[in-house]
Parts: structure tokens; sequence; C-alpha cells
């Protein structure tokens, strides 16, 4: 095993345990004889104490930004500690590190506040994505997903997947097309909402269909509109127009509820 714990996952109640951790170097600081690094991963940030003991190792092998770090060392007691941080009471004493893999100086910071511009950043977005900013909201994303998902799962709702290459469709906007190799001078089309399939999947008898799905539209830039984007999409049977506000109001309550912990009780304004 690489690591034993995350570099978000250690407590007081883990003071004096052997750990083994794995992550990106975000900061190295350097007082004497002593060098304190900040070891990152997608839960955290964990401070290391490297002694005195191992300073011949790092003048044989320096440490810098971004550098991937595998450390073995003890769980113990900070005596600065950090209240902005899950980890501030806790450091480890590293026994011994191993570098991964070196890094380049990143062209920007890996901080929230960073010094990239737009351009560089998506120049660089493999870096970007390393940022806490970034991070929180791939992950707010992802627990709004799962939040529609459970609730949808249980009002009967069935997710299905539709296919992503269909017939053109005449919908509001142009469609991105896409030639077909086994069939020349014939395109397919890339779908600007599953409206064909659902209404296909209703005739079926599939009376609640939802599904987070991809849709695309080959229309210009606008401060709302973009060619690819994300809806979740629903079709119901045997239902009138206050069935389908009523799940919808629901299903964006109980959103709010799970994720940020916001309770709303007068009914939306129709």
């Amino acid at each position: 095993m690489y690591r034993s714990h995350t570099c978000g996952e250690l407590r007081m109640e883990h003071v004096g345990q052997p750990v083994t951790l794995a992550g990106w170097v975000q900061t190295v600081r350097k007082f004497g004889s002593i060098t304190f690094v900040d070891l990152r991963d997608r839960y955290g940030i964990t401070q290391l104490l490297l002694g005195e003991s191992l300073n011949a190792q790092l003048d044989q092998q320096p440490i810098g930004r971004e550098f991937v770090l595998q450390v073995k060392g003890t769980a113990t007691e900070r005596t600065n500690k950090n209240p902005n941080i899950p980890t501030g009471d806790i450091e480890i004493t590293v026994s011994e590190f191993s570098i991964l893999y070196g890094s380049k100086t990143p062209p920007f910071t890996i901080q929230d506040d960073t010094d990239g511009g737009d351009e560089l950043r998506m120049k660089y977005r493999y870096l970007d994505l390393r940022r806490n900013i970034v991070k929180q909201n791939l992950t707010l994303r992802y627990r709004v997903n799962r939040a529609a998902r459970n609730f949808l799962d249980g009002r009967g709702f069935m997710e299905v997947e539709t296919p992503y290459l269909i017939k053109s469709t005449p919908e509001g906007a142009r469609d991105f097309v896409v030639p077909s190799r086994m069939n020349p001078n014939q395109f397919y089309a890339l779908p600007q909402s599953p409206q064909t399939f659902k209404q296909l999947l209703m005739v079926s008898g599939y009376d609640r269909y939802y599904q987070i799905v991809k849709c695309f539209r080959d229309e210009d830039l606008r401060a709302d509109r973009q060619p690819e984007f994300t809806q979740i999409d629903c079709e119901m049977s045997f239902v009138d127009q206050e069935d389908v506000l009523n799940n919808f109001e629901e299903m964006t309550k109980h959103i709010f509820r799970e994720i940020k912990g916001i309770e709303f009780n007068e009914p939306f304004p129709v």
C-alpha cells in the first residue's frame, strides 16, 4: 500500500500511530536543520516534520512544490496548531520519505488565490484541477447529482441512458452534426435534449424516467448558454401539471436540505 491514511483524515486520536502518506507537496518551509512540508491530496493537507536525521537525504534529493511524495512516520501533536484545517492539531514526524515523481516549478500557484489567469490555467488544466476551490466545485456537482438520484429513485423514477448519436430533430437551436463513416454524405446529430427518447419510453410504459444527461446545441456563446451542458431530464406519465410541479419543488428542497442544510417550508412562487 502506498498509504495507510489520506492527508485529510488524521486527528488527535491518531497520535502515536505509525502512518504512511502519499500526495503532492503544497509548500516547503526550512528552519535551520528542520524542514516542514505541507502534503496535499484530494482529502486535505497534513503537515510533515522532517528532522535533522533526514538532512543528508534532503541535500541529495531536494523537494519542491508539486513533487509527489510517499512518507512514513508517526502522528504527533503539533506545538503550533492550525485551527484553519481539520488536520491542524497533528503533524507527521517523518522517519523516511521517497520521491515518487519530481516536478518542474508550476507556472502558477496551486492555491485559491492563484496568480494564474484564465488562459494559463486552462492550458495547464490538470494543475488547475488540483486547486481546492475547483475541487470544491466538482464535489458540489457530484453531491447535487447524488442527491437528485436518491430523491428520484425514492419517487419511483428509473434512470435510463439514451443514445448520443441520433437523427436530427427540429428543436430550438442548431445541431452539432457527426459524419457517418458507413453511410457517406449522411450525418448523425448530437441531441439537444433526450426529448424523442423519453417520449418513446412513456409510450412503452416506463411511466417515470430520469437521466442526468449531456445536451449539445451549436449556438453562439451567451452568459447562460454554452455548446454543451448537463441537465436533470425527467418525464412522467399519468400526471397533471400540479403533480409535475410538486415533485420537482420537493426535489429542489431535498437537494438544498441535503447539500447545504437549508430548509424551505414555504411553497415556491409559481
